[in-house]
């Protein structure tokens, strides 16, 4: 067999057991098409390096009453142990996860601010991810990779971040200098990517093949499935909602360009719009914004209301350009409705090619911070096991 057709059989065999988490042998020939031969040989190799265990099953069966008990395979969970972390806009949420992707400690804490120098993030990161694995007796040293989902345009692939809200530098190697000051392959994408990541492992777009989801806090991001496969794009940065333009020489957004979504949807969007509304009142927070809008405040009403127009115009063009199954809008601000009011669905599907068939369906899903770090956890764990698989270290090391 050759090198190829060994590492994609591997490959194939490790996420069957994993999607399968109890896997008889004679299933997986079956389930993936590989003779029964090479399942044997394959998943001696993988028992032997640690990354997969041999379970006894302990249904009752004339076998077993034969002295000869049904053995299954499963993921060995010790074999790796990853940590997720979502860096939020004055937060991190972190979880760790062993090789079965079960989650074995959890950590949130406060940043005491919400941009950083490159080496004053990696620092934090590492006090942090330090004291999450103490939670379960591990050191740093112990942990085989590191997924970071942080906010703004970042290259995956290679562990570039082009630009990002929480960074004070523009262009960073952030994958290679987080590597240099925790010792262990970290992996890096945009948070919203890695929610879509969450969604298709355990969430709401599991079952479905093509999805997108969005994703508004102090930002507007997106993640895209086609196929089961997450969209980047060309050059590793694709499907920034957040950027595309909604307005010719509109307002100013974070990134320094005019007229994005993100300028006139967003925290800070919103509460900018209210302190030139009235410039003597100061700055509220963006639920007494919500709250007086809904209370009849006729400044907030409107503020309020293009924010929502905004976002259906938005909605509308994901699906006359991607045509998905399924919208899932996820982040802090769907604790509140003025973003899927139902005036606002309607302005979106007003705004999308008629056809004799139904649009896609739209669904909020209220998670929390440490369910995007679970994404990042769960693509951390992807990256992991392809080394495992190859044993040739990813370019975003």
């Amino acid at each position: 067999m050759s090198g190829e057709l060994r590492q994609n059989g591997r490959r194939a065999l490790l996420s069957e057991i994993r999607r399968s988490e109890i896997a008889p042998r004679i299933e997986l020939s079956e389930s993936t098409g590989i003779s029964r031969a090479t399942v044997t040989t394959i998943t001696a190799d993988l028992i032997r390096e640690g990354l997969i265990e041999e379970v006894r099953d302990a249904t009752p069966s004339k076998e077993i009453r034969r002295g000869r008990p049904k053995v299954d395979l499963k993921i060995r969970g010790a074999a790796h142990y990853v940590v997720g972390i979502k860096i939020a806009h004055r937060s991190l949420s972190m979880v760790l996860h062993d090789f079965e992707a079960k989650q074995l400690a959890d950590l949130e804490i406060d940043l005491e601010k919400s941009v950083f120098e490159a080496a004053e993030l990696a620092a934090e990161l590492k006090q942090a991810i330090t004291d999450l694995a103490a939670k379960v007796g591990l050191t740093l040293e112990e942990l085989s990779g590191i997924g970071v989902g942080i906010a703004g345009t970042v290259d995956a692939q290679n562990g570039l971040v082009y630009w990002s809200p929480s960074l004070s530098q523009r262009n960073l190697e952030m994958g290679r200098i987080l590597r240099a000051y925790l010792g262990v392959p970290v992996f890096i994408d945009n948070d919203a990517n890695l929610v879509a990541v969450a969604e298709r492992a355990f969430g709401l777009g599991k079952g479905h093949s093509n999805f997108i989801v969005v994703t508004i806090e102090s930002g507007v991001g997106m993640g895209v499935v086609i196929d089961n496969e997450l969209y980047r794009g060309n050059r590793g940065c694709g499907a920034e909602f957040g950027h595309t333009k909604v307005q010719l020489d509109g307002a100013l957004c974070r990134c320094g360009q005019r007229g994005c979504l993100e300028a006139y949807v967003a925290d800070y969007a919103l509460l900018r719009e209210a302190s030139i509304a009235r410039p003597d009142e100061g700055t509220t927070g963006v639920d007494d914004l919500l709250e007086a809008a809904r209370k009849g405040d006729s400044v907030a009403k409107v503020i309020v209301g293009r924010a929502g127009r905004m976002f259906a115009m938005g909605l509308s063009n994901l699906i006359n350009i991607f045509d998905p199954e399924l919208i899932i809008l996820s982040g802090e601000q769907m604790q509140s409705d003025h973003l899927y009011a139902s005036e606002v669905i309607e302005a979106m599907r007003g705004s999308v090619v008629q056809l004799d068939k139904p649009g896609p369906e739209v669904v909020v899903h209220k998670w929390g911070d440490l369910m995007w770090a679970r994404g990042a956890a769960a693509f951390a764990l992807d990256q992991v096991s392809e080394i495992a698989i190859t044993g040739r270290q990813l370019s975003a090391h």
